[in-house]
């Protein structure tokens, strides 16, 4: 599932521009092109606007607005919201599908389950306490609600501060207090956590996302999806709302026309690999999540364990990214599963975790796009 990107989701891609020739041009090209890039203060000030604190008196609309803050494949931000009557109801957005790397909609329905976690959240802070229901035919989630005491979780002020960093890690352990903090924060019925944090457990899952990265970055579908989704400047992110912002990854800002057509010079296995392979070394652990069944409810509650996993490590001060290759490349999810001793089970979604410095936020599509009237 992929955002956040140093921003916000559950797929992970982090696109290398490389090379002194390459970035020669990319200079070049940005200094000539400003007033087609937007600026990076431009781009920040929106970003601390959109996650701004829930405000004392939240209104639904509020609430949607914190739900959509959650991590998502790609972040395409597959959901569709509706109030009703004592209820808000989360259901797919079909138009947003990756059809290339998530075939069965198996990250989409971890995306819902991870805004849907946002939403119920937020909405307990705001004194309308209630439960999740998901229903198999459509898809849909209905938080369903009533008035009560304000609730708030820890996890409330970790919303939109939660983000998906795409750098490397310093390599620092994460005490055992405070992972028993992570483990019982993702606590959902129905939902398997192992965490990976002896270096040859974790060596051996940067393998494997080795190995489903080159995979994936060889296949040219994939590497078509993957660009139409990267947003390569801040004026492009902030007027489409949505995808993967180049900086984020630590890129200069270019123009859309010389991004698409570099692309496929610069995003090679041989690139992302030695990103990922630095990203794992100085990761402290791998969490790895598997659902009791493979179907889309579970699969709702595995993004469920996930996003709460995430609030609770961005409240601890640790960053997380994922790292689902191996996942998302289905000959490899037997090995992966066997690792993180689930036996017969399919894993769901995986993630470093570790401490460094924050990234540039991910962007989101206003409010008003998002709800159904």
């Amino acid at each position: 599932m992929a955002e956040g990107k140093g921003t916000g989701g559950i797929s992970r891609r982090a696109v290398v521009i490389g090379g002194a020739g390459v970035a020669a041009a990319l200079g070049g090209v940005a200094a000539v092109s400003f007033l087609t890039t937007g600026s990076a203060e431009d781009y920040d000030r929106a970003m601390q606007a959109l996650r701004a604190p829930l405000p004392s008196g939240a209104t639904r609309r509020d609430l949607v607005r914190f739900a959509t803050l959650a991590a998502n494949s790609h972040n395409t931000q597959p959901w569709r919201f509706r109030l009703g009557e004592g209820m808000i109801s989360v259901a797919p957005d079909w138009t947003r599908r990756t059809p290339v790397v998530d075939p069965d909609d198996h990250h989409l329905y971890a995306s819902l389950g991870c805004a849907a976690e946002n939403l119920a959240i937020a909405a307990a802070s705001a004194g309308l306490p209630g439960e999740l229901q998901h229903d198999r035919q459509d898809g849909t989630l209905a938080f369903v609600h009533s008035q009560g005491e304000p609730l708030r979780s820890p996890l409330l002020d970790a919303i939109p501060r939660r983000q998906t960093t795409r750098a490397p890690f310093n390599g620092a352990p994460v005490s055992a207090e405070d992972l028993a903090l992570l483990e019982e924060a993702a606590r959902i019925e129905g939902v398997n956590l192992a965490l990976l944090t002896e270096r040859r457990d974790i060596d051996r899952v940067r393998d494997l996302v080795i190995a489903g990265n080159t995979a994936q970055v060889e296949d040219e579908a994939f590497v078509r999806e993957l660009r139409d989704w990267i947003r390569f400047n801040p004026k492009e992110a902030l007027e489409r709302g949505d995808g993967l912002p180049a900086a984020a990854n630590g890129n200069p800002a270019i123009p859309r026309w010389f991004g698409r057509t570099i692309f496929d010079m610069v995003f090679t296995a041989e690139a992302e690999n030695a990103k990922y392979l630095e990203q794992m070394d100085t990761s402290a652990g791998v969490a790895v999540f598997a659902a009791d069944r493979a179907n889309p409810s579970h699969w709702v509650r595995a993004g469920r364990a996930c996003q709460r996993f995430a609030l609770q490590a961005t409240a601890l001060g640790i960053k997380t990214s994922f790292i689902n290759q191996p996942i998302e490349v289905a000959e490899f999810r037997g090995e992966l599963a066997g690792i993180a001793g689930f036996g017969a089970l399919r894993p769901d979604i995986v993630m470093r975790f570790g401490y460094g410095d924050p990234m540039p936020m991910s962007p989101r599509r206003p409010v008003e796009a998002v709800i159904d009237v």
